[in-house]
């Protein structure tokens, strides 16, 4: 019972922190975009839950992404016309949410499952969290674009926007290059129970991860000159990514995985010793 309680309360925080972003930027369209991605995730909970799934889950993510990108830059257009600023910040957190979310979508469907839900789609109110909590994914991460794609002139061409586009386009071919290295190596059967460490991967031990933190940089360094006043509340996107990812899921998961099954190894403890988490040591 407990937990439960629990479970929705960090499901009501999570949704209270996100709308309060969006509140703070008295932007309405983004209110109501942010508001659409937590009823996306929530009606799809339903039959998630009833059928003890989790294959369509990250897929689900990054659809929700491509939603309220669209949402708020068709209706930009409806008001205000053309404006090639939001098409291209538009264009990239689209390209992006494709490419990842068909990645993760048939990597989950060739493994069967995905072992982290495997407790976690049993209870009604965790489930529920876990969907829950990837509607504040969405929200916070690309709150800064939905807001600048919303703002009275639009995401500003100048060079912030081009130096934003540089730094996303690194992150983008860090995280694809370090998905291919990654799903090449687990393709052979020599590599199975071993660890990647090759690549990209011998300079970093997520560099996947890093290509994130470092493409919604991007974005964020994109939207701001549009920003003002309290909208300037969501440049908490990047550092929202880095804090997700390195201290929540992500980095914090797989690490101690990765000690469960190799650390017993020297070549892993050496591994460690010599490969930053990310880039720096």
């Amino acid at each position: 019972m407990l937990k439960n309680i629990i479970h929705l309360a960090i499901s009501i925080t999570a949704f209270s922190l996100a709308y309060s972003i969006a509140f703070l930027t008295e932007i309405d369209l983004v209110k109501s975009a942010i508001l659409y991605a937590f009823v996306i995730q929530w009606v799809l909970f339903v039959p998630a839950y009833l059928l003890k799934t989790e294959k369509f889950y990250d897929l689900s993510g990054s659809l929700t992404y491509i939603f309220v990108v669209s949402y708020v830059s068709y209706n930009y257009y409806l008001i205000d016309g053309i404006n090639f600023g939001n098409i291209i910040i538009g264009l990239a957190i689209i390209f992006w949410a494709v490419r990842l979310g068909s990645f993760l979508f048939l990597r989950i469907h060739k493994a069967g499952e995905d072992r982290r839900f495997n407790e976690i789609k049993t209870s009604a109110t965790r489930f529920f969290m876990t969907w829950t909590l990837q509607g504040m994914w969405v929200s916070i991460c690309s709150a800064c674009a939905l807001t600048a794609i919303s703002s009275s002139k639009g995401v500003q061409i100048n060079y912030l926007l081009f130096i934003g586009l540089a730094i996303f386009l690194i992150g983008f071919f860090i995280e694809v290059i370090a998905d291919n290295q990654k799903t090449k190596f687990r393709s052979n059967p020599e590599n199975k129970n071993n660890f990647i460490s090759s690549g990209l991967w011998s300079y970093s031990r997520h560099p996947n991860y890093l290509g994130e933190i470092i493409l919604w940089l991007g974005i964020t360094i994109m939207s701001i000159s549009s920003l003002n006043g309290w909208q300037f509340v969501t440049l908490i996107s990047p550092v929202f990514t880095y804090v997700l990812l390195v201290y929540i899921s992500g980095v914090r998961l797989l690490e101690a995985s990765g000690k469960e099954r190799w650390g017993h190894l020297e070549s892993y403890q050496e591994y460690l010793k010599k490969t930053p988490s990310l880039i720096f040591k």
